[in-house]
């Protein structure tokens, strides 16, 4: 029997990354787990957020997937090198903002990336940023309070337009020409970021880079192409969701 690949988020910004997932493998089968209860992790502390996904991953491996998917970039730079470290038979795909190929392709040397308070803060951005900026200037920006609008369907409401209109212009203002989603969650809003920045500012989302890197990371091999969703909070409330998002119904299953 096929083992399901495991995906982990804080809330539902994963399923940006389910989604290229499912079409770039659609006899897969998928594990889907939203600690949506704790969510948003980016104004916790390091050690919460380590013990909750440690938590999720603990899950996903009593569900025996054969590797796991960390679709949060909060996450990512807290634990997913300790990840690696406590289950070492287990392979793992992280997020990371993508500052590399986005200095890479901006034209004026002027990227910015959109990040919740947990990753603009985190070693793993200061590392990007370090590693690939170069001659570049690189100029972060967090967001609070996005993350929890997207969470509750609010990603095309006023009150979002004004939180992104707050928190892109500052860096439209700078010059940027490249801005990179630092969030899996801001997928859900790229359409509106890329109107408030305007037509000459390139937007990166890597969610589907992610994708792609499963098919390395982890192997392909299933039959199923069944994907199990699973929630820390609400199960009725995010199988609503997932029909208004995607239009899917789905049976949602309680996760601890």
């Amino acid at each position: 029997m096929a083992q399901p690949i495991g995906i982990f988020d804080s809330g539902l910004g994963g399923l940006s990354v389910l989604r290229y997932a499912k079409e770039r493998f659609p006899d897969e089968a998928f594990i889907y787990l939203a600690d949506q209860r704790r969510a948003p992790y980016g104004d916790r502390s390091r050690e919460e957020i380590f013990s909750y996904t440690n938590l999720a991953v603990n899950r996903l491996i009593e569900l025996e997937v054969k590797g796991v998917v960390i679709a949060c970039n909060t996450a990512s730079d807290v634990a997913l090198d300790r990840m690696r470290e406590l289950y070492p038979d287990i392979p793992f795909v992280g997020i990371e903002p993508a500052v590399k190929p986005a200095v890479a392709s901006s034209q004026n040397g002027i990227v910015g990336v959109l990040a919740t308070t947990g990753t603009v803060t985190g070693s793993r951005l200061r590392s990007l940023i370090s590693k690939y900026a170069g001659a570049s200037t690189v100029l972060t920006q967090a967001c609070p309070g996005l993350v929890e609008l997207i969470e509750d369907g609010l990603g095309d409401s006023k009150q979002a337009e004004a939180l992104l209109r707050e928190y892109v212009t500052p860096l439209v203002s700078a010059g940027v020409d490249t801005l990179v989603i630092g969030c899996t969650h801001y997928s859900f809003v790229a359409d509106r970021i890329s109107d408030i920045a305007g037509p000459g500012v390139r937007i990166i989302d890597p969610a589907d880079a992610v994708a792609k890197q499963i098919g390395r990371a982890i192997p392909i091999d299933g039959t199923a192409g069944l994907t199990r969703y699973e929630t820390s909070g609400d199960a009725v409330r995010m199988r609503r969701q997932l029909l208004e998002m995607f239009d899917e119904e789905s049976p949602v299953y309680p996760s601890p």
